[in-house]
């Protein structure tokens, strides 16, 4: 039983640098990217959440054939004449605002914009709102291509004015508005 102590070698110190290397190397390279997929995450939420705002944005439009829809500040019960939505803050969103429209039956380009704020941490991140764009026809750099037209698809262009934040959000919305 002696012997067998004797012939045992433990790992020497320059081994074990070695793997203290290695692992400090990995994570050094693992947790940047780890940071930024949970900020790309939590940017994502906001888009789910905006669905609910592009389909009021969308009701509203075919039901009012020629009047003024009333912006919708972001948070809290919409305004007379206003969209039909609502919005409560969530951990990772403060508000989701949808701009103004002056006449439903002549829509500008960036008339009926929701605009996705999120809260403190992440909108340090993107410095920016992520904009969210109704149109009609194609997309050209995150914008469509005409204003949205009665009778045609709606699309939605997706844009963010900070090329800084371009990592943190989906690849379809890397443009500046």
């Amino acid at each position: 039983m002696h012997a067998d102590f004797q012939n045992h070698q433990g790992f020497t110190l320059i081994e074990l640098m070695i793997v203290a290397a290695i692992i400090g190397i990995l994570a050094a390279l693992a947790l940047p990217a780890y940071q930024d997929y949970t900020v790309r995450t939590k940017v994502a939420e906001g888009l789910t959440l905006a669905t609910s705002a592009k389909a009021a944005v969308i009701e509203t439009i075919s039901s009012n054939a020629t009047s003024a829809i009333a912006a919708y500040s972001g948070t809290g019960p919409a305004a007379a004449n206003s969209y039909t939505y609502v919005f409560s803050p969530s951990k990772h969103v403060n508000s989701i605002a949808i701009a103004a429209i002056a006449n439903t039956a002549a829509v500008a380009l960036t008339e009926g914009r929701i605009s996705i704020t999120y809260a403190a941490g992440l909108d340090a991140a993107l410095n920016a709102p992520l904009l969210l764009t109704p149109g009609s026809g194609t997309l050209t750099a995150g914008t469509p291509s005409a204003s949205i037209m009665l009778g045609q698809p709606i699309i939605w262009g997706c844009a963010i004015a900070s090329a800084n934040a371009f990592r943190y959000v989906p690849a379809n919305c890397r443009y500046l508005p």
